[in-house]
């Protein structure tokens, strides 16, 4: 299991020094006097002073000690060595004796109330059921790693061996199989299992199998489409898929296994025997979930649909009206001076405006009647033209689902009730009293003509239509929900219960580093507040009034933020960049990705969907690059068939069985892992700060994900990716163009399987929601997006105004409202639950986000996580507006992944861009592609600046790291992804040298731009 999970490069990298970034170095080694004090007993030399400091300041670090001590990163070492008043260097003669050393850091673990926990103990017993815990949960073995080693740190555990972690991670995982067979036996009976086989027959009617049937979505939302998603609900239906309780299995669990059955045939499912049961159990639970809510999503775009033609239509006439309107205006900017004048006899009036005007221009004018606009200019007139339309799946839909109505919605759920049974015995005329109290007024003077003038088909039209719109509105806000679905429940349903957190919630507090009482919360809160308002007033206080290049105050006593000027990058970073580019060799993409595979074996992570662990041949591995390759840059299967010279039934056949989502995760997670290992890319980053945002790519053809957006031309659908400081990607989601971005950033954040140790997360503006401030922080995570627009931001405090003014004479008055202590103090156990449900895979965050977000929606919990992230904004902001240095990193994290943006369509060059696949599962397997090639081009670009900048450091060149971290990696001169792509894989590797690298180019042939 360890050999499979780490390389042993990788291996020896877990089990060294890593690089040491300066907050960590700040943060770790500084070491107080009464450390200095503990390591300088009487009679111990400055060698094991030095190198007990060392091991003293290294244990909170990084949760263990490497054996290797004298490799500790140099700086740290100065550090320490300064603070002691020793040489660095005496730290190469530290340890020589083992025992020494196992002394010294047991002496250091006692110090700091560290303990190590031997097989068997308690402690390693606990560790044992969280990772099981965790392994019903996530499947992932490098997510699973990562989670116990901070557990160990947060529990203060010395970690164990990297192969001891593995072996325990392995063991979980299928501890967490045999689990879950043996939690869903019980509802695995004869008539359920008969169900099930009859799932993977082929269906007479259909002319497929159930299971092909089900796991096929809609391309559209038509009404053809809308009614078909009822057909396959009422038939999961039938088998009481939608009573199958399969609670017991974690959420992501249920998922896992879901997914499987969806990607394997009839034939892999048949040979897993016994396996398939559950697998197709918790398809079946889940697909019923999936469906309900596929019917509601349909039902929403479908209506929306029709009204945003409405919509604009009206907006047309809207536009010709005005045109008239402006003709008339001109006639009684004449008309009016005449009627004003006394001057003229009123016998006199009309015959002077006929002569004036023209008959012939009154006649134009007259003509057409000029009647007043109801409130929606006429928009609900307009969308009853698409009643009948909206009839033929809207009773379908009313009698199929079950919708239910929260506080303030009794009215219209009343009027839901009615038009069901109307349906249901197909009346024609609104009943008598039936309620119209929640007709939003813009509408309600239609429903008042209709009934005084007798029209009862009008009246039904125009009641009918406003119910439907406002149970869309309902669905959307939250306000309705329904039972049974995941989209559309009742926001609270998403978390853990009270019973389900219990056990959780002192486990979960000491890995977020939270307090599990209120009022220890709300005194860290108030620290870090006061902590950063102190920063701002310095910075206030100490801005002259004619600096513009500082923030400062106004005569108005109003916040100034000027631009920030543009980021100091040395005029030598781009000559370097130039001069490394130069070198690089010329590659095919194919050549590039067979060669990284040689260093990573990221083809391995391809497994076969059927379950079998097959050998990955030359050809297989062949076959699943030349797919990748079609699928990123867009050429498709058929084309890249012509291509490479592969036929179109292997491609496929191998796309069908290797290339799916959780496949296309792994193998992009080792390349990630791989380029965070490499040197330069240390240099670039951390890998402790990340950033996402969306990119816009056109679509053809019709897909439920797509929208028609003018600003773009067309039709387009968004991948949302988040980036690494170090330029990798690890995150990739396709989302609706139209949808909300913020609603989306914590799920890859959370997901996050790589080794980067990501802990700070930028955005632009988009990304800066209460919401999100609150649940980055109540999961251990900072979120510093970008801002614009300071001045309108409301910044809070915790006192009076008079007091805070005397403690921040400058900074007080920007502090406009007091923060609700008491209401996050009252919720602050369910804000911990809710934070920890999502932490743990319980939730899916883009759901939770986009619910308590609605406007329309505010419960106290709601309102108890804003009043948290008013506090989190405030201090984030008072940080912001205090040191230029950090606006300028957040804003070059954010320009990194927007740089990204242009390798991605540079990669996603064929058929103009334009992505044809119309399946939301499609797209994001193509998304997932081409983030892989993103990555392999920044990893082989970044080893190969690696080999240019030791070549010309050989040569005696001053190469800085300060230059070098300028340098961006994401670009796509050196690598050809047109023409014949021959994928052979064994020619390709023939042409590296000895140690599995190619020639840098000559600088003879650089000059006269020549290539090899």
């Amino acid at each position: 299991m360890s050999e499979k999970m780490f390389s042993e490069e990788q291996l020896e990298q877990l089990r060294s020094f890593p690089e040491i970034s300066a907050d960590e170095l700040i943060r770790y080694f500084t070491p107080t006097s009464a450390d200095v004090a503990f390591v300088s007993p009487g009679g111990r030399g400055p060698v094991d002073r030095l190198g007990m400091l060392v091991q003293l300041c290294s244990l909170p670090w990084l949760g263990f000690v490497p054996d290797d001590v004298s490799a500790a990163p140099a700086a740290a070492v100065a550090r320490v060595a300064e603070r002691l008043g020793v040489t660095p260097a005496a730290l190469r003669l530290y340890g020589k004796r083992e025992q020494t050393r196992s002394d010294h850091l047991g002496q250091v673990a006692r110090y700091l109330e560290w303990q190590t926990a031997p097989a068997g103990s308690q402690e390693m017993k606990e560790l044992e059921q969280f990772l099981l815990d965790r392994a019903m949960e996530h499947d992932s073995p490098t997510l699973l790693f990562n989670l116990a080693r901070e557990y160990l740190m947060a529990a203060k555990v010395i970690r164990h061996g990297v192969l001891v972690l593995a072996k325990m991670v392995g063991t979980a995982r299928k501890a967490a199989a045999d689990l879950t067979s043996q939690l869903v036996g019980h509802l695995l009976t004869a008539e359920v299992r008969a169900d099930l086989e009859r799932m993977l027959a082929v269906d007479a009617g259909l002319g497929t199998t159930r299971l092909e049937w089900l796991v096929s979505p809609a391309r559209d939302a038509s009404a053809t489409s809308v009614k078909t998603a009822i057909d396959k609900l009422t038939w999961l239906r039938a088998i009481d898929a939608h009573q199958m309780d399969v609670s017991v299995l974690p959420n992501e669990r249920r998922r896992f296994l879901a997914q499987v059955a969806r990607r394997s045939t009839n034939q892999g499912l048949e040979r897993r025997k016994e396996r398939k049961f559950p697998i197709l159990l918790a398809f079946v639970a889940q697909a019923a979930v999936d469906q309900l809510d596929e019917v509601v999503a349909l039902f929403d775009q479908a209506v929306s649909a029709r009204e945003s033609r409405a919509k604009s239509k009206t907006d047309e006439a809207l536009v010709e009206r005005a045109k008239k309107g402006e003709a008339r205006q001109l006639v009684m900017d004449v008309i009016l001076p005449v009627l004003a004048d006394p001057a003229i006899p009123d016998d006199e009036v009309g015959g002077m405006l006929r002569e004036r005007i023209g008959m012939q221009r009154l006649r134009e004018i007259t003509s057409d009647a000029w009647k007043p606009l109801p409130r929606d200019h006429g928009r609900l007139s307009e969308l009853e033209s698409s009643y009948t339309y909206l009839r033929q799946f809207t009773p379908n839909v009313l009698a199929a689902i079950d919708f239910q109505g929260g506080l303030g919605t009794g009215e219209l759920m009343e009027a839901v009730a009615i038009l069901k049974e109307m349906n249901r015995l197909g009346g024609r005329k609104v009943p008598t009293g039936a309620p119209t109290s929640f007709v939003p007024a813009k509408y309600a003077d239609y429903l008042t003509k209709a009934r005084k003038s007798g029209e009862d088909t009008a009246y039904r039209h125009f009641w009918e239509l406003c119910v439907i719109l406002c149970l869309r509105d309902g669905l959307r806000s939250g306000d309705v929900f329904v039972p049974g679905s995941r989209r559309y429940a009742d926001p609270a349903t998403y978390l853990y219960t009270s019973e389900q957190w219990a056990p959780r919630r002192g486990e979960y507090c000491r890995l977020v580093g939270k307090p599990p009482h209120a009022a220890d919360a709300l005194e860290q809160g108030k620290e870090e507040l006061h902590a950063a308002l102190e920063e701002l007033e310095t910075t206030l206080a100490g801005a002259a009034p004619g600096d513009t290049g500082m923030v400062r105050l106004d005569e108005d006593e109003h916040l100034v933020v000027p631009p920030l000027s543009a980021e100091d990058v040395p005029a030598e970073a781009k000559a370097l960049k130039d001069e490394l580019a130069a070198m690089l060799p010329f590659a095919p993409i194919a050549s590039l990705l067979i060669e990284l595979d040689a260093r990573t074996h990221f083809p391995d992570c391809f497994t076969h969907a059927g379950g079998r662990k097959l050998s990955t041949s030359v050809e297989t591995k062949r076959n699943i690059l030349a797919v990748l390759i079609a699928m990123s840059t867009n050429l498709g299967l058929a084309r890249m068939s012509e291509a490479c010279g592969v036929s179109y039934d292997v491609l496929a056949w191998t796309m069908e069985w290797y290339v799916r989502e959780e496949t296309l995760r792994e193998a992009n997670t080792v390349i990630v892992n791989h380029h965070y290992g490499l040197e330069l890319a240390k240099v670039f980053g951390g890998g402790t700060m990340s950033s996402s945002d969306g990119q816009r790519f056109p679509v053809r053809g019709k897909s439920t994900t797509a929208r028609t957006m003018v600003i773009h031309g067309g039709q387009v659908l968004s991948t949302y990716t988040h980036v690494s400081d170090q330029w990798s990607t690890y995150g990739t989601k396709i989302i609706v163009p139209t949808a909300r971005e913020a609603h989306y950033i914590l799920d890859d954040f959370l997901g996050n399987a790589t080794d980067l140790p990501i802990t700070e997360h930028a955005t632009d503006t988009h990304g800066a929601t209460l919401i999100n401030f609150a649940l980055f922080d109540l999961v251990g995570k900072a979120l510093t997006p970008r801002m614009r627009d300071l001045t309108r931001v409301t910044l809070v405090r915790d006192d009076t105004p008079t007091e805070i003014a005397k403690r921040y004479p400058h900074a007080g008055p920007l502090l406009g409202t007091r923060w609700n202590e008491d209401l996050v103090a009252g919720c602050w156990p369910d804000l911990l639950r809710m934070a920890g449900s999502l932490k743990y895979g319980q939730a899916t965050a883009s759901l939770i986000v986009g619910k308590w977000s609605a406007a329309s929606r505010q419960n106290t919990l709601a309102a108890a996580l804003k009043e948290w992230g008013m506090l989190r904004r405030t201090v984030h902001l008072a940080k912001y507006l205090s040191d230029p240095a950090f606006r300028r990193k957040i804003s070059r994290q954010l320009n990194k992944g927007e740089s990204l943006h242009a390798l991605r369509r540079d990669l996603h060059y064929a058929q103009q861009g334009t992505i044809t696949r119309p399946h939301l599962e499609q797209q994001t397997e193509q998304a997932w592609c081409l983030t892989l090639l993103t990555n392999s081009v920044v990893a082989w670009t970044t080893e190969y600046y690696s080999r240019a900048v030791l070549e010309l450091r050989s040569q005696g060149r001053d190469v800085p790291d300060e230059i070098l971290s300028h340098i961006s990696p994401g670009h796509s001169d050196n690598i050809n992804f047109f023409g014949v792509i021959n994928v052979d894989v064994e020619a390709e590797l023939a042409k590296l040298d000895t140690s599995g690298w190619r020639p840098l180019r000559p600088a003879q042939l650089r000059e006269l731009g020549l290539t090899p």
